[in-house]
């Protein structure tokens, strides 16, 4: 397995677990049986999930029956975002609108949802596809067949950029080098992208959180989503940097947050923090765990960008990998416990109703 490669093939990891972070797996059912009984926070609360994926990949399926199971056990989860995975594009056309199958997929899934049999949940009420914006001007031909095969869904994209020098982490399959973000065609898509009324999805590394703040105002219009609280990592090159890392991190984020145009994603650390060993664990953790081992971070970000500019993501099923979908959202909830009744409907629902525009 190519470790710059995180395309569905690229970042799989088989039925068994991989031996390092950065790399997916199929969720072992009886793993997660083992799990302490816990508890749901809070089941009133609306929560938009922000931010999960869909896809059937060779020995691991993951679709609406499978997302439901997940949905179902016990958060009043009211609407979910799905966010591009590289799944069913287009087998034939240009390569350029291949992309566009993954938006006519989602929105069939969402009009089976829509039609209630398969409960109240607005699965894939937004969708948030992948266009190649260093097509530069061209990219608008792709992004209005997206439009057109979303049906009001099609929210935006996501482009993975998350790119680091070190062959153990496993890059997206998108960024071919550094700096992505700066090429003169890429800008000229990010261009095209606005002028429609998108939002921009950013997927990158700690370390280029700064090429997102320099995105962000340059192009004040934008509506700029950072996935992952900024993908910290901690492992490969970074093991044992945890407090050198953080320190990093937070002096950009903060500058990052004086962009008003910016949100962000709380979650989606545990395949790259590596704050937990969910390789190595007999059993997951607890919510109270992984909340301890989220919160320097979440935390943060809900100080600099605030609930009005925070949503929060499952990540699953990747997030699966180590946690139970129950477990994750009552994590999210024990981070948020100090937070005022309107914070917590901006930081579980507000704010992903605003900024991906879901009716």
């Amino acid at each position: 397995m190519a470790g710059n490669d995180t395309s569905l093939g690229g970042l799989f990891g088989g039925a068994s677990k991989p031996s390092q972070f950065g790399r997916i797996f199929k969720p072992d059912p009886a793993w997660h049986a083992k799990a302490d009984p816990e508890p749901i926070l809070e089941p009133e609360l609306e929560i938009v999930d922000t931010h999960h994926h869909l896809w059937d990949m060779p020995g691991y399926r993951y679709l609406l029956d499978e997302l439901l199971t997940d949905l179902n056990t016990g958060h009043k989860i009211v609407a979910t975002v799905f966010n591009e995975c590289h799944a069913m594009y287009r087998a034939r056309g240009p390569a350029e609108m291949k992309p566009v199958g993954e938006v006519e997929f989602c929105a069939g899934v969402a009009a089976m949802s829509d039609s209630g049999i398969y409960g109240p949940t607005r699965v894939c009420a937004g969708v948030v596809g992948h266009a190649d914006l260093t097509l530069g001007d061209r990219v608008a031909t792709v992004l209005e067949a997206e439009i057109a095969a979303g049906g009001g869904r099609f929210k935006g994209i996501r482009y993975g950029a998350a790119w680091d020098d070190d062959p153990i982490i496993g890059n997206s399959h998108v960024a071919k080098g550094p700096e992505v973000h700066r090429s003169p065609a890429f800008r000229e898509g990010l261009k095209r992208l606005i002028a429609l009324g998108l939002s921009f999805d950013a997927w990158i590394f700690f370390h280029q959180v700064p090429e997102v703040t320099e995105l962000a105002r340059l192009y004040p219009d934008a509506n700029i989503v950072l996935c992952h609280m900024g993908g910290v990592l901690g492992y490969g090159r970074w093991a044992g940097k945890g407090d050198e890392i953080f320190a990093r991190w937070k002096a950009d984020m903060t500058e990052l947050a004086k962009c008003p145009n910016v949100s962000v994603k709380i979650g989606g650390l545990m395949m790259r923090l590596a704050a937990i060993d969910y390789l190595h664990l007999d059993k997951p953790p607890t919510s109270q765990q992984l909340a301890d081992a989220w919160r320097p971070y979440a935390s943060t970000c809900l100080e600099l960008f605030g609930a009005s500019r925070c949503m929060v993501e499952s990540n699953f099923p990747v997030e699966k990998m180590g946690v139970g979908y129950a477990g994750l959202f009552n994590a999210l909830k024990r981070i948020a416990a100090g937070a005022s009744a309107d914070e917590k409907k901006a930081l579980f629902s507000g704010t992903a109703k605003r900024l991906y525009r879901l009716d």
